[in-house]
């Protein structure tokens, strides 16, 4: 576990709140396959996995709108399709997830997962890996106008929450999460299981960087009295 150099005076904190994809659900697969799939369609031959891990992170409308902007909407209509199609048969859960987040619930801590998916495919997500009954707030693509790294969806969770943002912190996979959390004022943290890789985090400087989310449980600003 990395600690890094924090800005925010050390204290407890009584709200954590999670990206999904690529923190706490096992979705890289399906949607490497979704973005390909889609390409495919309009770009035949063009796009490779490797091609689209930049566009894990960002909303599905900014990715389409950089490629496309008039046909971003039809693009994104054909990626949803078949991410839907497919979404139970590729998902999985990361090691250490649903116990952990039992833990922190047990604890009395307040969950978010702030996402930019929208709200129906959450859900399935959620209910899926039995995490649905432990998250009392979802902020989705659909619940702002902004996504991350704007502070917006962050914001709207902790006020859903009634959470400090000095008394919360961010944990993502993606350098929008960590961004998003310092551009609200919460403390941050990265999963080195990200795709972008464990030194692509670093360089935003999050205050820990977990190789296992059971790390979480440990840190002096979660860990039991």
């Amino acid at each position: 576990m990395d600690r890094r150099e924090s800005k925010i005076l050390s204290k407890k904190i009584n709200a954590i709140l999670f990206d999904l994809d690529g923190t706490l659900i096992n979705t890289n697969e399906l949607i490497i396959s979704s973005f390909l799939h889609t390409l495919e369609q309009y770009y035949p031959t063009q796009y490779k996995r490797e091609d689209v891990l930049p566009f894990m992170g960002p909303s599905l409308k900014e990715t389409f709108e950089s490629l496309d902007a008039e046909k971003a909407e039809e693009m994104i209509k054909v990626y949803r399709e078949y991410n839907l199609a497919n979404h139970d048969n590729i998902v999985t859960i990361f090691d250490g997830v649903y116990e952990t987040v039992k833990e922190l619930k047990n604890r009395g801590f307040k969950l978010a997962i702030v996402t930019t998916k929208l709200s129906d495919v959450v859900a399935m997500g959620l209910k899926l890996t039995r995490l649905d009954e432990f998250f009392e707030v979802i902020v989705a693509m659909d619940h702002v106008k902004a996504a991350k790294p704007d502070p917006e969806p962050v914001l709207l969770a902790l006020k859903k929450l009634q959470a400090k943002p000095e008394e919360a912190m961010m944990i993502g996979d993606n350098h929008h999460d960590i961004l998003a959390g310092k551009n609200a004022g919460t403390m941050t943290a990265g999963v080195a299981w990200s795709l972008k890789g464990k030194q692509h985090l670093a360089e935003y400087k999050p205050d820990y960087i977990f190789d296992t989310m059971e790390e979480l449980l440990s840190i002096k600003e979660v860990k039991a009295e």
